[in-house]
């Protein structure tokens, strides 16, 4: 017996050179998150970078706010196959946040409120690749997409652009995150299709 239904022809793709291999365009938002949706309020939220050798350097929200804010517009592309284009943030560059971290280290672990955590080289950090983000399309950030503030990293699968973020931990040798632990790809490339190990 068929399954498909007449008039049925199965979720609308395009063919479209923004798009990376395997996906498919949506104008929605869709929030898919590993654990509880985590709700921090701004006066209690803090951003810490601790290098390889233990310094650590922490900023509150008014210090945050008081930092170059850069806008930028990004695509997005999650792992689960859609991709949303044209997508408006507001951040602080990871550039500004390191601009004073003394550090040679090779790759970082950041960590969200709830326990999250995820694994990049830390040169897909800079050069003006990520940001800590707080707006999205002139708002503030809803909690369900990962405000007050969460990593942007529109170059890779979204779940290296970790929701609640609250730490960036450098170091000289990899450590993998929570999906990463899992079997996602280590690095995530949505052109090369680097959605999981094989």
């Amino acid at each position: 017996m068929s399954t498909i239904t007449p008039g049925f022809f199965g979720r609308r793709r395009r063919s479209d050179d923004d798009l990376p291999p395997g996906q498919y365009l949506t104008e929605d938002f869709p929030v898919l998150t590993a654990g509880p949706t985590q709700h921090v309020p701004t006066p209690e939220w803090q951003f810490t970078v601790t290098t390889e050798t233990g310094q650590r350097q922490t900023w509150d929200w008014a210090q945050l706010m008081a930092l170059p804010q850069e806008d930028v517009t990004v695509d997005l592309h999650c792992v689960t196959r859609w991709s949303k284009l044209a997508t408006r943030w507001r951040g602080v560059s990871v550039d500004t946040l390191l601009a004073d971290v003394d550090t040679d280290a090779s790759f970082a672990l950041v960590g969200s409120y709830g326990g999250y955590t995820t694994n990049l080289p830390l040169d897909d950090l800079l050069e003006g690749q990520a940001w800590v983000a707080h707006r999205f399309d002139d708002d503030d950030l809803d909690a369900e997409h990962g405000g007050p503030a969460r990593l942007l990293v529109p170059h890779l699968y979204l779940w290296k652009s970790a929701k609640w973020v609250t730490s960036i931990t450098l170091s000289d040798a990899e450590e993998l995150g929570f999906w990463e632990s899992a079997g996602y790809h280590n690095y995530g490339d949505p052109w090369r299709e680097q959605r999981y190990w094989e």
